[in-house]
């Protein structure tokens, strides 16, 4: 008989289509189309001691590297969230975020979260308009942040 999940402790992988995202206290629970960069990595180091009798160094783990995230949304009247926050952008100064991403399951109930620690927008892109187009207008938002920390649901 196939297991069709309603045993306990049965494992299926999560659908990734369901997913929202709190850009701060104001910006909570915002749709988006799109969220992709969520990587981190770490730097390599390579040492060799002179007393080593391998003719190799050894290799460790160096400092956390995390990409940029790019987030896209369809655009909406009197909508103007990625611009405003890109705009309080100046000379070394930006107000930074905790950016929550949040992997839904069906019934809306969180399964995993990721938290963008002292975030703060590098880019922001305006949709390309075409008057033989149909499709909707899609902006994105590009962000910097210092660390990941990834939670599963409750």
């Amino acid at each position: 008989m196939a297991d069709d999940g309603s045993t306990k402790g049965a494992t299926w992988p999560l659908p990734k289509f369901r997913f929202e995202v709190d850009l701060g206290t104001t910006l909570q629970g915002i749709s988006f189309q799109e969220v992709s960069g969520l990587e981190a990595e770490s730097q390599l180091i390579e040492y060799r001691k002179t007393n080593n009798p391998l003719f190799s160094v050894e290799k460790m783990p160096g400092l956390a590297k995390h990409g940029n995230v790019t987030m896209k949304k369809g655009i909406f009247v009197n909508d103007n969230t990625f611009w405003d926050w890109y705009a309080e952008i100046k000379m070394n100064t930006v107000k930074r975020r905790n950016v929550l991403i949040k992997l839904l399951d069906e019934t809306g109930n969180i399964t995993m979260q990721w938290q963008l620690n002292n975030a703060f927008p590098t880019k922001v892109s305006g949709s390309d308009l075409k008057s033989e187009g149909n499709e909707i207008a899609i902006e994105s938002l590009e962000i910097a942040f210092e660390q990941m920390t990834i939670t599963n649901g409750h």
